[in-house]
């Protein structure tokens, strides 16, 4: 089967198409044919080994060299074989996956054991489309109906509205009955306006902790702006989110249990466990086949050319999330 093998870390020229042998699936694994996966922020960062070394040492698995030397965190595909044990999965079925540290997406073919994070894929949506799903959505349920505790009425504004987390952070706040502000550039304006945001702010003119507006929840995506900044511009009892892991913001977070009203919170996504996150897979699923949230996609890049992909990620002006297409 083709897979990109990175057997080193660095640029993406590292990463290398070639043939290797197909997986055998174990009786209580599926085999799966993958026909799309994608490009996130959290793959390039592997692909470099940085934050510096926590990555190599907890995903990667190796300080010099990957151990793990196909990456790729989400996918859709179509179950080949089921092993004899399994009974979640039938051959045939459509499903997406959330391989977290795992990794092994940027490939032909995957095994993995029925109870993971694996689910029957939405049906009014391509595959290209699914793959799109786990890793922004996952990440963006958990922060604001576990974390945030969000509340139908409640002012939340979303910072980095239009990637690959704020566009479901967008969708899933206005679900949940919040009235929602998305900050982003001015080319994303009308992008983050359509995924349903009540009003937006152009953050290259506009400071939106100058404004005086004040929200229940605020939630940066990207990690740009601090709870410092921020923390004028949340309610009494208001909560501060981030996705990026800071000495800061855990600090803060730290203080903030003790001392005041208004909250800093960061939680680890990606740490959960399978059944918790195949859970939300299934409640993300329904929620697209009603028609309440919906992929949005910036590009898309045939595997042969992933290196590409991984490098218009890594300038960070991505739209949503980058497909990598295997069918």
């Amino acid at each position: 089967m083709k897979a990109i093998v990175c057997t080193k870390y660095g640029s993406p020229d590292v990463l290398q198409l070639k043939e290797i042998e197909k997986p055998t699936p174990k009786d209580n694994e599926v085999l799966i044919r993958i026909y799309a996966t994608t490009v996130t922020s959290e793959d390039c960062a592997f692909r470099k080994g940085d934050s510096p070394y926590a990555s190599r040492v907890f995903v990667t698995g190796g300080l010099l060299k990957p151990k793990k030397t196909i990456l790729g965190t989400q996918f859709a595909g179509i179950i080949e074989t089921a092993g004899k044990d399994v009974r979640r999965f039938k051959e045939g079925d459509q499903v997406f996956a959330a391989l977290g540290s795992s990794l092994g997406a940027y490939a032909e073919y995957i095994s993995l054991p029925e109870d993971g994070a694996l689910a029957i894929k939405p049906a009014n949506v391509t595959h290209e489309e699914a793959a799109a799903v786990p890793s922004g959505a996952l990440t963006a349920l958990p922060f604001l109906r576990d974390k945030g505790h969000i509340q139908r009425g409640q002012k939340v504004l979303i910072n980095g509205a239009s990637g690959s987390v704020g566009t479901y952070a967008v969708q899933l706040a206005k679900y949940f009955g919040a009235k929602v502000t998305g900050v982003c550039s001015s080319a994303n304006l009308a992008l983050v306006k359509s995924l349903g945001a009540d009003s937006v702010i152009d953050y290259t003119s506009e400071d939106f902790t100058q404004s005086g507006q004040t929200y229940d929840i605020i939630f940066d995506t990207v990690g740009k702006r601090s709870f410092s900044h921020c923390k004028n511009s949340l309610k009494p009892r208001g909560i501060y989110l981030t996705t990026v892991p800071t000495l800061a913001i855990l600090l803060h977070m730290l203080w903030t249990l003790k001392i005041g009203s208004k909250k800093a919170v960061i939680t680890f996504t990606g740490l959960r466990s399978s059944s918790e996150k195949t859970k939300d897979l299934i409640f993300l699923k329904e929620l697209i086949e009603a028609g309440k949230i919906k992929p949005a996609i910036d590009r898309r890049y045939p595997l042969e050319q992933i290196a590409e992909a991984h490098r218009y990620v890594e300038k960070g002006h991505k739209k949503g999330n980058v497909v990598i297409t295997l069918e």
